[in-house]
């Protein structure tokens, strides 16, 4: 029976939190949205429409999200030759497939964006597939972006572990029934991971990788 290591991508895998921060808030601000920078960090991994709405409310001109969405992604999509992965991101990856686990990933990204991402990570031959935000009706924290990953894996919760770096993450992963891992490179507090259902809390890739023996991707 299989087991499957589920990542996360944005902060957990590629460094990529503030540029989604600094691009939203750029995104907000052309469209006369006047959003903290801190609001928004604290939404970064939610699927575009969940964070606007997260942000400017039920009660906005939702006419005006699709316009948003799209000028962050023209704002980000600037950076897609140049995204960097956490230190060791591809070989800790690259570590868990040698050691048996099935790799796949769970992320909003999707399209040109996901694409930039695995480019970055540079470990595509070990990742055995991918839940992204085009696969799925709900994004994290709902469980389902988890769920299809298992699916795509053949694994079941019980012998699976999901790796990320937002309290979203952390949720989705304990709802789809999982372990979880909480990494701080998305720049999330301990405290907060740890009280949406984090197990244990490693620094980024490159610690969780130092530190593999004792963590529950043992």
């Amino acid at each position: 029976m299989d087991r499957a290591a589920v990542f996360d991508v944005d902060g957990t895998l590629v460094d990529t939190n503030h540029l989604h921060v600094v691009t939203w808030w750029e995104a907000f601000r052309q469209a006369g949205h006047h959003v903290p920078m801190h609001a928004i960090h604290r939404a970064v991994g939610l699927g575009s429409t969940d964070l606007i709405a997260h942000l400017l409310g039920e009660d906005r001109d939702k006419d005006q999200d699709a316009g948003l969405s799209a000028a962050h992604t023209s704002l980000y999509g600037q950076y897609f030759d140049r995204l960097p992965a956490l230190p060791k991101a591809g070989e800790l990856l690259r570590r868990l497939r040698r050691d048996g686990w099935t790799v796949v990933l769970a992320t909003s990204a999707s399209g040109a964006e996901l694409g930039a991402l695995r480019r970055a990570i540079d470990a595509d031959e070990v990742i055995s597939g991918t839940a992204s935000a085009e696969d799925v009706r709900e994004g994290k924290p709902a469980p389902e972006p988890v769920e299809h990953a298992l699916e795509l894996a053949g694994a079941p919760a019980s012998r699976s572990v999901f790796v990320g770096d937002t309290v979203w993450d952390m949720r989705a992963g304990t709802q789809a029934g999982v372990r979880c891992v909480g990494l701080l490179s998305g720049g999330i507090p301990r405290a907060d991971l740890e009280e949406a259902g984090a197990e244990t809390v490693y620094n980024d890739p490159a610690d969780l990788l130092a530190q593999l023996a004792g963590s529950p991707l043992a």
